[in-house]
């Protein structure tokens, strides 16, 4: 599967074997067309890339839509 993601203001706490940790909402869309939403803790890049075009585009982020205001617990996996 393919999915295309963006970067929203809004972080979430998700609980973990190990505990809590924050994420930040990624909203995106399959390839086949299907609205998702990711909870992401962390990215990372390969240390030997030019990070300084991924490091400004990390830090733009839209507001996140109004459909992600509650996580219907059938989008945790």
């Amino acid at each position: 599967m393919k999915i295309t993601i963006e970067s929203t203001t809004q972080i979430v706490e998700c609980q973990t074997e190990s505990g809590t940790v924050q994420c930040r909402v990624w909203e995106g869309v399959t390839e086949g067309g299907v609205k998702v939403a990711c909870l992401v803790p962390r990215i990372a890049a390969h240390k030997d890339e030019d990070l300084s075009q991924f490091e400004r585009e990390l830090k733009e982020q839209l507001a996140p839509t109004l459909g992600l205001a509650v996580f219907p617990l059938r989008m945790i996996l």
